[in-house]
């Protein structure tokens, strides 16, 4: 699940792997691993909420809301 949704926000984005870990601020081989089913840290899960600008738990499956919410 986790997999599936990095490479639709990557494709909505129209971003290459490299570009995508570009953004991120990780190596191309991590976020290869990772649109192939590896699970990230927690340090790169935040990264990529950030980068994307979505929330952490919409990453991993819990929620449907894309929407981060701050206090």
């Amino acid at each position: 699940m986790f997999s599936d949704k990095l490479r639709l926000l990557r494709q909505e984005e129209g971003l290459t792997q490299t570009q995508a870990a570009e953004r991120v601020g990780i190596s191309w081989r991590t976020y290869q691993d990772l649109e192939g089913g590896k699970y990230p840290s927690y340090v790169t899960l935040g990264k990529i909420a950030d980068a994307f600008g979505v929330s952490v738990d919409w990453l991993m499956g819990r929620t449907e809301d894309r929407e981060v919410h701050r206090r």
